[in-house]
């Protein structure tokens, strides 16, 4: 038969026993027909009529066989609609199993029209299940169940929630061998490759039933499906249950605590507290005795800290800021600024320069993001009162930043500043309005502490800068929590029609609403119609795209209303509206969008924050990012180029992605200046924490920044850039990345937030700020259960060098000199052709003689003493907790078998619990409060190093804020 195969070199013959009468013929032709088609399929398609004719004829007993030929047939032509719908004819003959192109194709194909009626289905109930033809269920459901079956277990899972079967999902689950790593993967799923916001939840609900089905709950994994699902009330009863039970328990519930601050999501964290404090106060209510109430203590920010068990079982109340104290402990531990770069950009700057003189206290700002350091600033009182009007404003926030997270205190280290009650004019409105701002920053995502006083503050002044900072400060402390008071509040701010003010409350309002899809949008949507102010529009624009952050679909309508706008403003909003609704989600109908923008709208502005907005989708899948906008950084329009540097400086941000800065690299030598400028702040946004041993080009990009902040013929715009893109290389005291995701793969609403308002910089320059919002420690810091730091080791898994501190600069490498030719006498000059043709006769002679033993034995121990081997570097390195952990090495870090504490959960970064398996034993802590010497003693040995003369102190020796400033012209 094979070789009869092989003989045939034409499918006529077989083609015309189709003809034939005989039924036994016809069989015959088909069965070797079905065999050739691969080769015969353009003959045997002049045919497919008959072979058509011969299915439809409900005599002939071989119909499923000619569907199946017919179906071949227009698989080779391409026509696989028609090729799958044979062969849903074809029955029990098509094997959707096999593994031929043909099969897979349409296999494929049968999944997606599969999902996609199932799809139509849910969104209109009751008309797609009519639509649904039973054979394509049929093999669907025979794959599904063949699947499970042969134990892919995975392959199953992806196929039920691609076809939207829970059903198949919950019983691949339930039969695979691992539950746990199978529910994890398929949470991985839901999120990656699951385009509709309602879908996902049903999936989450869904696996959080299977969850709480086990013996043994993933209460972790639990709560951030739960609160992906904004169920905060669900949430705080297991953290309740958990806090009720067993020390581990406990463990357990603070380590869940940690990971949902992570996420930054402020309203929901406020609502678990909420209904803690509920369940707190009913349980002492019935089992405490009447002297013993549980205490509850107000905080100032919405940390997960509530009652922890203690070993002795009795419960005892932890002070939320403890959480703030240790991560800025650990900050002040390794703060590794380097302030003579700093000096070099004063020194190198005009005294006329305020573009670049503001670049520099913002630099600074960023470069000490939370570490409580100003020392640059108080050694340049004279150099900073320079700054006046608005550039003060912009100072004086700087302290916010510098002191970013200090949620104690930071009402006091801004006292100075802020506006003095009963006084008839205190300082200057733009140090009080900075002052404010500055608050905000301070308490972003934390304000429950700090809300009153700025609200008060907002009331009591008539000052439209003062107005300006404080709705930014209240945007930033009430963030996402929808408050009905304070929005009032600023909307009345809004009415005023003041440009200055109203653009800041058009922000504040978006911050205050962020993520709510409240529908405030639509009256702010029309007073941005009805005001004249470019900046109010500019705000408001902005503020409603922040409304939608998260939405997905749910969004469409409003992104639509926007994007048809006649205003180029509102149409730049809708670019902004379509990022943020869509962040993270790599969703192919957004890219679609905005890349159609990119290119058709007539508005610069529009077409470059299109192609910028691209960055906010993209950066769960920061590799794409190049690739898709590698064209588009090749335009014509520096817009569209500046976009595209922005795009990938988002979307990669911390990564050290190598594509990111072979895209960069062309961008930052760009002709036009504010090109350079977005590509220099982009570049260092991708290159934070990356050092010179991990990317040589590292070292090559500073050396870059250096020589573009020396040259005295520098655009101003580059100049600027240059500046802002240093202190974000070193930002945080170099213990600092961007991250917009959480460890937990929950998008960071502060950090997405923060960078988006950051962007903003190119129209106002005191929002340059935004971008501290998104910074996030790269530390371990492990903690025990009464969220002290204990010591414990750890392992790097990789050389030391790759994932240092960058090597401090020095004096001689900042100071251009230059060398002058030395004049040389003729005398001197002959005087030295003499002593040269003496050495060379001696040392002839030196030559010829023989030499002595000892002379060689002495000459062969000086060789051995002088050529010393380099010692090879190390391959490990054993870490200390606290420890700097960058995002890179977290895949090289492995915890030790044997010791003392193990680890709750197997976290390479960020705040992990410890569980003490030697709990008899004394603790021996790292870091305490007592022990201010030992702080201030690794300061002075780190301010050695640097050379700069910067000293970091011990957190409970707070430094004062700078002295006030007034100029007066």
């Amino acid at each position: 038969m094979a070789a009869a195969a092989v003989m045939v070199s034409s499918a006529s013959g077989l083609l015309a026993m189709l003809q034939e009468p005989a039924a036994e013929l016809k069989l015959h032709a088909l069965a070797n027909l079905n065999s050739l088609v691969h080769v015969f399929w353009p003959e045997i398609s002049t045919s497919v009529p008959a072979i058509e004719s011969l299915y439809e004829d409900e005599e002939f007993d071989q119909r499923q066989l000619a569907a199946l030929v017919v179906s071949k047939v227009f698989y080779y032509l391409g026509e696989l609609d028609d090729s799958l719908s044979y062969a849903l004819g074809a029955g029990p003959l098509f094997d959707p199993s096999e593994g031929s192109d043909y099969a897979q194709t349409l296999l494929a194909k049968a999944l997606d029209e599969y999902a996609s009626i199932r799809s139509k289905s849910l969104k209109a109930a009751g008309e797609g299940d009519e639509k649904m033809d039973p054979r394509l269920e049929a093999i669907v459901e025979r794959m599904l169940d063949k699947c499970i079956l042969d134990g892919k277990y995975q392959q199953a899972m992806g196929m039920s929630l691609e076809c939207k079967r829970l059903d198949k999902l919950e019983e691949a689950i339930s039969r695979s061998d691992n539950l746990n790593g199978s529910l994890s993967y398929s949470i991985i799923l839901s999120h990656q490759y699951v385009s509709h916001r309602e879908y996902r939840c049903e999936i989450l609900r869904c696996l959080v039933k299977i969850y709480q089905t086990l013996p043994n709950p993933d209460y972790l994994s639990i709560c951030q499906c739960l609160m992906f699902l904004g169920e905060p009330e669900t949430v705080g009863n297991i953290l309740g249950k958990l806090l009720s039970g067993s020390k581990d328990d406990a463990l357990l519930a603070f380590q869940i605590a940690f990971d949902l601050v992570e996420n930054e999501n402020q309203a929901f964290l406020l609502n678990v507290k909420n209904h803690l404090d509920t369940l707190s106060l009913q349980t002492s209510a019935q089992t405490l005795p009447s002297d013993q109430t549980a205490a509850t203590e107000p905080s100032g920010d919405a940390q997960m800290t509530d009652d922890a068990i203690t070993p002795n079982g009795n419960a005892h109340t932890v002070d939320p800021n403890e959480v703030a104290h240790a991560d800025r402990l650990t900050k002040i531990k390794g703060i590794l600024s380097d302030l003579l770069i700093l000096k070099t950009i004063k020194q190198a700057l005009e005294m006329r320069n305020s573009v670049c003189h503001s670049a520099t206290i913002c630099s600074n700002a960023i470069m000490h993001a939370g570490t409580t350091v100003d020392t640059f600033l108080r050694e340049n009182l004279e150099w900073l009162s320079r700054a006046t009007n608005w550039a003060k404003f912009s100072a004086t926030a700087g302290l916010g930043v510098i002191h970013r997270g200090h949620l104690t205190q930071g009402r006091a280290l801004m006292a100075p500043y802020l506006p003095q009650s009963g006084a008839a004019s205190g300082g200057s409105p733009y140090s009080e309005g900075g002052a404010l701002y500055a608050l905000g920053l301070i308490h972003a995502n934390h304000g429950e502490g700090i809300k009153q006083f700025l609200r008060e503050s907002l009331r009591n002044t008539s000052s439209e800068v003062v107005q300006h900072g404080a709705c930014l400060g209240l945007g930033l402390a009430a963030l996402g929590t929808a408050d009905e008071e304070i929005f009032e509040d600023v909307k009345n701010i809004l009415y005023t029609d003041s440009a200055v003010a109203g653009e800041a409350a058009g922000i504040g309002m978006g911050l205050l609403m962020a993520g709510t899809a409240s529908e405030k949008a639509g009256e702010m949507l029309a007073y941005a119609h009805d005001t004249q102010h470019e900046k109010i529009i500019r705000g408001l624009s902005l503020g409603i795209a922040l409304t939608v952050y998260g939405r997905e679909e749910e969004a469409d309508t409003l992104i639509e209303q926007m994007t048809r706008d006649q205003d180029p403003i509102l149409r730049y909003g809708g670019m902004y509206a379509l990022a943020l609704a869509y962040r993270g989600t790599a969703n192919n109908k957004a890219i679609h969008q905005l890349l159609h923008f990119a290119v058709s709208d007539v508005s610069d502005d529009v077409r470059r924050t299109a192609v910028l907005a691209l960055g906010f989708v993209l950066y769960n899948e920061p590799e794409q990012t190049p690739r898709i906008v590698s064209l588009l950084s090749e335009s014509y329009n520096p817009h569209v180029r500046y976009g595209a540097a922005l795009a990938v400086g988002i979307s990669c941000a911390g990564t050290g992605l190598s594509d990111a800065i072979s895209l960069l690299e062309p961008l930052t030598s760009d002709v036009v200046d504010f090109v350079r400028q977005g590509a220099l702040i982009a570049m260092a946004m991708v290159m934070i924490q990356t050092n010179e041993s991990y990317d040589s080009r590292v070292g090559t990009f500073r050396r870059q920044l250096e020589k573009i902040i020396l040259d005295k013929h520098e655009d101003t715009m580059s100049k600027m850039g240059a500046i802002m893109a240093t202190g974000i290389l070193d930002a945080g005291g170099r213990n600092v990345t961007i991250r917009l995701q959480s460890r937990s793969k929950h998008d960071k609403l502060t950090a997405v937030v923060g960078l988006a308002v950051f962007t903003q910089f190119w129209y106002w320059y005191p929002l340059t700020y935004f971008i501290s919002l998104a910074f996030s420690p790269t530390a371990f810091i492990g903690l025990n259960s009464d969220l002290k730091v204990p010591k414990f080791e750890f392992l790097s898994n990789t050389k030391p060098s790759l994932f240092d501190y960058p090597k401090p600069t020095t004096q001689q490498t900042t100071t251009a000199s230059v060398k002058l030719p030395t004049a040389i006498l003729s005398t001197y000059a002959k005087a030295k052709s003499r002593a040269k043709k003496e050495a060379e006769s001696k040392a002839q002679e030196k030559a010829e003689a023989p030499p002595s033993e000892d002379a060689s034995t002495s000459m062969q121990v000086d060789g051995v003493a002088e050529k010393k081997a380099p010692e090879p570097e190390p391959t490990f390195q054993i870490l200390t907790n606290p420890a700097r952990v960058v995002p890179a090495q977290e895949k090289f870090i492995k915890f030790l078998e044997g010791g003392r504490y193990e680890p709750v959960k197997l976290a390479p970064s960020g705040f992990v619990l410890l569980r003490d398996l030697k709990p008899t034993e004394t603790e021996e802590l790292v870091l305490t409060d007592a022990p201010a010497t030992q702080a201030t003693n690794a300061a002075a040995a780190t301010a050695g190093q640097q050379g700069s003369g910067s000293a970091a102190m011990a957190v409970d020796e707070e430094p004062l804020p700078p002295q006030p400033f007034e100029y007066t012209s």
